[in-house]
């Protein structure tokens, strides 16, 4: 195959590439995860929330800026190399591809066991294998097909959650029928705002980091963008206000109206709890149908980005030419294929992991999403040094202060999941990364094939 034919096409929108920011961050963390970090924080969870966004405001800057200056990137190992040097640009290629490959493969039984809501009387592996099927048919498909696909199961989601704000301020601050409002009483009650202290926030900031991890997939959407050092700067502005809001605003309900101690004591979402304080009919099988349609636009764009990365790492030389080599549609198949075929491994081990194996898997992707934005923070802030003083363009304000403020929030961030998180999760993440470092040390370069 000719090289000219291994290009990806430039098919991509400000509209596809920022609803994919959403689809990626809009998943099991915010829907699952929610009870966890009510339960770690209290009413504390929406401070947690704030600190994690802003700090993702700032990463965020930083690499728009950088796809900026360097419109020919495909990914991020193409915006690092250059400035931290290729051991980085390595590692945070092979972590982000883990961390989607963990993400799928956690949202496959999660979305199984939705599914299992309506049909309890199919297997949990039927059901993954089914849903793992639907998701590998949409990215082989054309990467426009894909990204109209993923904008429209974003679109549902962040109308569904619009609906769920109007509907909670109601319930907070009117009263009908039956219905007294509920003020904000629940959040200085049952131990105060703060019932576990700054260490609830510590802990929680794991779930955090977690939820408003994929949010940066705009990073390996550069070579499948029109414009990119005009879209990117402009997605990530539109981005960001979107996710702070529909993350701290939805706890900002949850929390007022239900009282903390309660939220995890239950077995549904505390949406599904909101929805039926609201009287809607079938409201649990509203958002069961809502939960499942956002686990599987975050196993959507997890896919698309871990078969990007193995495309990247193909061109270059770095595995077998095989994962380079695109479809008629204009998508690499291989990649794809390969990423899928571990999704389904994935799976399997998971269904012989027991009920552990989300929480697991959620904690090794918090570390791992911390490191990734902790490299494009640092590879940020060295870029500067770089470019010339009349370069035009998108620039991050008030730099350096920004980007320091993000590094030092995030080490801190680091510091407080190693003495908060289990020993398990810490030593399996750790192990996979002395595995990535020691094939970067004895790796050989591959002959293509």
């Amino acid at each position: 195959m000719e090289r000219d034919n291994q290009k990806l096409q430039r098919t991509m929108t400000s509209r596809h590439i920022m609803m994919m920011a959403l689809g990626g961050a809009i998943g099991a963390g915010l829907f699952k995860g929610s009870s966890s970090a009510i339960d770690m924080a209290g009413p504390s969870v929406i401070i947690a929330y704030l600190i994690g966004g802003i700090v993702l405001l700032f990463v965020l800057q930083g690499l728009a800026e950088m796809a900026v200056r360097n419109s020919n990137a495909r990914t991020f190992r193409d915006l690092v190399e250059s400035i931290l040097g290729k051991y980085p640009a390595y590692f945070l290629d092979w972590i982000y591809w883990k961390m989607w490959v963990l993400n799928i493969t956690a949202e496959a039984i999660v979305a199984a066991i939705f599914i299992q809501y309506w049909l309890p009387e199919y297997p949990i592996w039927i059901l993954a294998l089914i849903v793992s099927v639907i998701v590998t048919a949409i990215n082989l498909l054309s990467v426009k097909v894909f990204a109209e696909t993923e904008y429209w199961l974003a679109l549902i989601k962040i109308t569904v959650i619009v609906v769920f704000i109007i509907a909670g301020f109601i319930l907070l601050l009117v009263s009908f029928g039956n219905h007294t409002a509920v003020g904000f009483s629940n959040l200085t009650n049952h131990g105060g705002f703060f019932p576990n202290g700054p260490s609830g926030i510590i802990t929680a900031m794991l779930v955090v980091i977690y939820s408003y991890g994929g949010t940066e997939i705009i990073g390996v959407t550069l070579a499948e963008t029109k414009n990119p050092e005009k879209v990117v700067p402009k997605a990530v502005r539109n981005t960001l206000f979107r996710i702070i809001s529909f993350y701290i605003i939805p706890f900002f309900i949850i929390v007022s109206l239900i009282p903390w101690t309660e939220v995890n004591g239950v077995p549904e979402s505390p949406f599904v709890m909101v929805f039926n304080m609201i009287g809607i009919p079938g409201a649990d099988h509203i958002m069961n149908a809502v939960i499942l349609l956002a686990i599987i636009s975050s196993m959507n764009s997890g896919l698309y980005g871990a078969s990007r990365v193995l495309y990247t790492q193909a061109m270059d030389g770095l595995i077998p030419s095989i994962f380079s080599r695109l479809s008629n549609k204009r998508v690499p198949v291989y990649a794809i294929l390969i990423c899928t075929s571990f999704l389904y491994i994935g799976v399997i081990i998971s269904l012989f992991a027991g009920s552990k194996t989300f929480d697991y898997l959620m904690g090794s992707l918090g570390y791992t999403v911390l490191f990734i934005w902790l490299i494009i923070a640092i590879a940020h802030l060295k870029s500067r040094k770089k470019m010339p003083e009349h370069t035009s363009g998108y620039k991050v304000k008030f730099f350096p202060y920004t980007t320091w403020i993000a590094i030092i929030a995030l080490c801190a961030i680091l510091i407080g999941i190693v003495c908060t998180t289990s020993i398990i999760v810490t030593s399996i993440t750790l192990a996979i990364y002395i595995i990535i470092t020691l094939t970067y040390i004895f790796k050989g370069r591959f002959q293509n094939i």
